[in-house]
């Protein structure tokens, strides 16, 4: 089976207007006093299915070996967009204390800016730890923007909410250290 050769960069750019979309509805469901539930689950469902495909583009592309520098480029803007999204939204709403966010969103914008000013010369692309933590960016918004604690229980959801809260500002942090660290031993590399 082929695939086009443009396709893991189609889904890569798709994510961008998703990320348009997904932060008008989170937070038109939120205006409304306790907010809409049903805006809430569709805005919910939609970054699921948005910070899914980051997952497919890369699958797509590695499996039939069509990796390419505009993936490397593009593909972690399109999920600092899409997450960041998500993180203001959240904090306008009240869920997450908004000097979470700004950590989170200096270092996301912090190595995007660096990513596009270094592009010229050569393309950085995701590291593991980078990976990794935009993994898990993923599964902490997805926890707390699909309203589930309906049925399960607040105080149970938002304990683990707040641990993947948390966790996930470490591992962000840290990713971001790893990046500068190995941004650092490279440029040094390249100067020997």
């Amino acid at each position: 089976m082929t695939i086009p050769r443009q396709l893991p960069n189609a889904i890569t750019v798709a994510r961008i207007p998703l990320a348009v979309v997904f932060f008008v509805l989170l937070l038109l469901g939120g205006m409304y006093g306790h907010g809409d539930m049903v805006m809430r689950w569709v805005a919910g469902g939609l970054f699921v299915l948005a910070i899914s495909t980051d997952w497919v583009d890369g699958y797509l592309a590695r499996k039939y070996d069509i990796v390419s520098d505009f993936g490397k480029l593009w593909d972690p803007i399109a999920d600092k967009l899409l997450t960041g999204a998500g993180f203001v939204g959240l904090a306008i709403l009240g869920e997450w204390p908004w000097w979470v966010v700004v950590v989170i969103l200096i270092r996301e914008w912090g190595i995007t800016i660096h990513r596009f000013l270094v592009a010229n010369d050569h393309i950085v692309a995701a590291a593991w730890m980078g990976k990794l933590k935009t993994a898990f960016q993923g599964v902490a918004l997805s926890w707390w923007l699909l309203p589930l604690h309906q049925w399960i229980g607040l105080d149970w959801w938002t304990g683990v909410g707040m641990v993947l809260m948390y966790a996930t500002l470490v591992l962000t942090v840290a990713s971001g250290i790893d990046y500068v660290v190995s941004q650092v031993r490279g440029s040094r590399a390249d100067r020997t």
